[in-house]
């Protein structure tokens, strides 16, 4: 039985990743989690689960976990340090990072610090210090298991190849809701119109992104890390999402995994790896199907796109900036603070106005991000 700690429970990869445990008690055991404020579905995912231990980043809600749970033998943690503890336990086999943004990053660090294999769904931590943590996970000989689709994909069509005859990477994008949209219409876009992604069941934050495609910039710069930074990797956009990404190899073929749009898919196989097993969900039907399309992005539409190429270019502090500025003006647009189009120019602004500089350590890239978040927050103020 494979003993799991969970980093971000309450989010759409930590329901997704619980489902999965629940479809297969056999196999999997919760024995830590840790949830930011949703104290209610947390009561009922620790009363269900019964972790060791639990942890809430939100301090103020702590007095409410311990009255819903008080009857459970569990040890209860309160804030960051609380999300350590649930990623450095001692007896957990696997960490499944599915914390949104940047706050991710301190935790997956600590776990392959304490040589755990890490399942990584957040995309953040690799895009803001993915040199750093790297050379942790080789230090600790941990092993990183994409969670993302794109990633998963990719990982999975390496098996039994050697990542010298990649030619290049081919990052599929569904192109969300806006695909079609004109400049003029996108002028109009409201924050119901952006959260309505036509293939994927996901958080508020990150389907904002997918809306802008700086999810997939994000994803760009990740796969740079992950796969290779000299590795070429081509943005195709691919409306139906049922390739999840392809490897061209040297001697042009092309190895693409294909499955439903569905994350409890990539979530089963990092769980599992190097393993397979049976998940229950529905295969795909591809004469029912229909035809599968594909087009070049338009980074005109999707300045977030090229914001993020360029950010991976100039590397440094560069990408944490960029993901940091892009938390804030996400979180500005869900507040109805700014109009949609403003999320990418408060980025290029605050890209603009920051020079890059060398990320020694962990305090580099969290000097970075504070930086860019008080920057971002007080363009808002001057301009808005």
């Amino acid at each position: 039985m494979k003993k799991i700690s969970l980093l971000g429970s309450t989010g759409s990869i930590g329901v997704n990743t619980l489902d999965v445990v629940e479809r297969n008690p056999e196999s999997f055991q919760v024995l830590a989690m840790s949830a930011g404020s949703n104290v209610d579905l947390f009561a009922e995912q620790v009363r269900k689960f019964k972790p060791k231990v639990a942890s809430l980043f939100d301090t103020k809600k702590i007095a409410t976990l311990k009255e819903r749970v008080a009857d459970l033998d569990v040890e209860i943690i309160p804030g960051e340090e609380g999300s350590i503890a649930v990623a450095t336990l001692s007896e957990a086999d696997v960490v499944v990072s599915g914390v949104v943004g940047s706050a991710g990053l301190v935790p997956a660090m600590e776990a392959l610090r304490a040589g755990k294999n890490l399942a990584l769904a957040n995309k953040e931590t690799l895009v803001i210090a993915g040199e750093l943590v790297l050379k942790e996970a080789e230090k600790t000989n941990s092993q990183i298991i994409p969670i993302d689709s794109e990633h998963s994909a990719i990982f999975q069509a390496l098996n039994g190849e050697k990542k010298e005859r990649i030619k290049k990477i081919i990052l599929t994008a569904s192109g969300g809701p806006f695909r079609t949209f004109s400049l003029d219409q996108m002028e109009n876009v409201r924050v119901k119109d952006a959260l309505n992604h036509p293939n994927w069941e996901m958080g508020a934050k990150i389907t904002i992104d997918s809306s802008t495609m700086m999810n997939k910039g994000l994803e760009y710069i990740e796969a740079k890390w992950l796969f290779g930074v000299d590795t070429p990797v081509e943005i195709i956009v691919h409306a139906q999402s049922i390739i999840h990404s392809m490897i061209e190899f040297v001697d042009t073929s092309i190895m693409a995994q294909l499955g439903i749009p569905d994350m409890r898919v990539p979530i089963a196989y990092a769980l599992t790896h190097p393993d397979r097993f049976e998940c229950g969900l529905p295969s795909l039907d591809f004469a029912a199907m229909g035809d599968l399309t594909f087009e070049a992005p338009d980074f005109v539409r999707f300045p977030c796109l090229q914001l993020a190429i360029d950010a991976m270019e100039m590397g440094q502090t560069m990408p944490a900036i960029l993901n940091a500025a892009n938390e804030i003006a996400v979180q500005a647009f869900l507040d109805e603070l700014i109009p949609y189009k403003d999320i990418a120019e408060l980025i290029r602004m605050v890209m603009h106005n920051h020079r890059p500089s060398p990320l020694n350590d962990l305090q580099d890239v969290l000097n970075a991000d504070r930086w860019a978040r008080q920057e971002t927050t007080k363009l808002i103020t001057v301009t808005h």
